[in-house]
């Protein structure tokens, strides 16, 4: 667990990396706004006041406008990860924000200078209506940055997972189309191992179409490698002891989120261009590991290999590799990579390379 998720631990895991981001950028702005009063006024607003008030107001609006927002977000009728709907609920909960918090931080100010400064109320009230009001244009044009940055940002997403989508709707189509040419040459050959591989394509099918009905964007990586166990299975009827192939998946990392679909082409092309082209077969290991803070994932095989050329863009001008290395650059950020390793005559080892991103 990361630091921010321990301090945020209260939060939906979802919101804590924008509650962050937007904590940083609230105290990068109090830290200008002191020394803005202080370089204008240094005999009027000593140093360590300016700070002092500039943070303790800063900060009580942040945490009443921001995390209880979010955990009111019930009563509010918003969801992740941004959490913002335009409402006379919301309205109404920004703006006690700003005068709760405004008097909470003065408090603090207050008790650390040893002066009050609700006296400008009685000695000066056109500078202290002057002050509280620019406090509540600063706090409103924070609330309409941080809700059109969340907007943006949700639209981006929607972007990326139709994006995704429409490359995993390539994907299902592609590895059917093979397994179908595959199971009309073995019906003509080989009747019994028609039947094997058409029960396997039935299950295989029955379980991604029971992924597809509950399709979120991303599974976990039990799930994928679930999936991707069925596919293999199927492909070793056809192969029978020509295949063989094993996973490695420690228990911590099952629950990492991946894209559906994110494995099966890079297998597909290692059994149809390393595997099937050598007399005896050979072997696929799929392991997932942790290092540090990235998710690695090794798929080996012990093919015929790949040309330098091949290995820049895919196994003869394929589909797979291609097509993963879209849906990686279509993860969040981009980021995601792909490295390819291969010997000719000595089998072929892509790496994945993802942030990892398991929530406690």
């Amino acid at each position: 667990m990361t630091l921010r998720d321990t301090l945020l631990h209260w939060l939906p895991a979802d919101s804590r990396s924008g509650v962050a981001r937007r904590a940083v950028v609230v105290w990068g702005v109090a830290l200008g706004i002191a020394l803005f009063q202080w370089a204008t006024r240094p005999g009027e607003h000593a140093l360590d006041r300016s700070l002092v008030y500039s943070y303790a107001i800063s900060t009580s609006i942040w945490l009443l406008a921001d995390p209880l927002r979010i955990l009111m977000r019930r009563w509010f009728g918003t969801t992740g990860p941004h959490y913002w709907k335009p409402s006379w609920r919301t309205a109404l909960h920004i703006l006690l924000s700003v005068v709760l918090g405004y008097a909470a931080g003065t408090v603090v100010g207050d008790a650390y200078s040893g002066h009050s400064t609700w006296e400008l109320l009685t000695l000066s009230p056109q500078r202290f209506w002057a002050f509280w009001l620019s406090t509540l244009a600063m706090s409103a044009g924070f609330v309409i940055y941080f809700y059109l940055r969340g907007k943006s940002e949700d639209l981006q997403r929607q972007a990326t997972e139709a994006r995704l989508k429409l490359l995993e709707t390539q994907l299902e189509p592609h590895m059917l189309f093979n397994t179908l040419a595959n199971l009309r040459v073995l019906i003509q050959t080989d009747p019994p191992r028609a039947v094997q591989m058409l029960d396997r394509l039935n299950d295989y099918l029955r379980a991604t179409l029971r992924g597809s009905r509950a399709h979120t964007g991303t599974h976990t990586l039990a799930d994928e490698f679930a999936r991707l166990g069925d596919y293999l299975e199927l492909m070793a009827v056809r192969m029978g002891p020509r295949l063989a192939f094993g996973f490695e998946l420690p228990a911590e990392l099952q629950p990492h989120p991946v894209p559906p679909l994110l494995l099966q082409p890079l297998v597909e092309n290692a059994i149809r261009h390393g595997l099937e082209p050598r007399v005896e077969g050979g072997r696929i290991d799929v392991v997932a590991r942790r290092e540090g803070q990235t998710l690695r994932i090794d798929i080996t095989d012990t093919g015929v290999g790949m040309a330098p050329a091949a290995q820049r863009t895919d196994h003869d001008g394929g589909f797979g590799l291609a097509q993963v290395r879209e849906r990686m650059a279509s993860l969040p950020g981009g980021s995601g990579a792909v490295q390819v390793s291969s010997q000719p005559g000595h089998g072929t080892t892509i790496r994945l390379t993802l942030p990892l991103q398991i929530t406690p």
